[in-house]
């Protein structure tokens, strides 16, 4: 069986909304500033972008108000060619632990972080209908250990669920990682080394000690 290949389906959409009155409106849920800066860089060619910010999963909460500064800095000195906006959810850690209940052992990349996906990329495809938004998708294809099958297979469950589209992605795609590298060195962004849970940072801190 042929895996999709999302990049591809990302520059069709893109080329049937080049004819298109306006400018499509992108609602994008961000992880980080650093995995959003290529996706910055290269969507705001093509959409008006609403960056949205939701991580319930981030601990401690220090480390999430760091990474909100850090989206919001990026924004403001990043050019485009369409505006970009930012819009912070609350952070809300009850959430995520509720959703990774009986996974707390879980390596990293299994069901803990599918259901972790689907939150917040359910909260996405929730927030962007209510505003009206033409598509939603998220940064977190950009990374080398994410598997873009699964969260696009969310994208498009949860886009069921409301009157969005989907976008599909696979921003790792075209050098995009090592563009993000690239960028986060010339703006001067804060890369932490563990995803953003607690369980992630327990696994990360373990692997240091060996």
């Amino acid at each position: 069986m042929n895996r999709r290949n999302y990049q591809k389906e990302l520059e069709a959409i893109i080329k049937q909304n080049e004819n298109r009155s306006r400018v499509p409106r992108l609602f994008l849920h961000s992880c980080c500033g650093p995995c959003s800066s290529y996706v910055l860089e290269y969507l705001s060619q093509y959409f008006e972008i609403t960056v949205f910010y939701y991580n319930p999963n981030i601990s401690p909460k220090e480390e999430y108000e760091k990474r909100v500064q850090e989206q919001q800095r990026l924004i403001e000195q990043m050019p485009a060619v369409y505006p970009i906006h930012m819009e912070a959810g609350p952070y809300e850690p009850e959430r995520f632990y509720e959703a990774a209940k009986g996974l707390e052992q879980e390596p990293e990349g299994g069901t803990r972080c599918e259901r972790c996906f689907r939150l917040r990329l359910e909260e996405t495809a929730r927030r962007a209908a209510e505003g009206g938004f033409d598509y939603f998708t998220t940064t977190l294809t950009i990374s080398p250990l994410k598997n873009a099958d699964v969260l696009n297979e969310i994208g498009e469950v949860v886009s069921a669920l409301y009157p969005v589209k989907h976008l599909p992605s696979d921003f790792k795609k075209k050098n995009g990682y090592k563009r993000s590298v690239e960028l986060s060195a010339e703006y001067g962004l804060y890369r932490q080394d563990y995803c953003g849970c607690e369980f992630s940072r327990r696994d990360r801190a373990l692997i240091k000690s060996l």
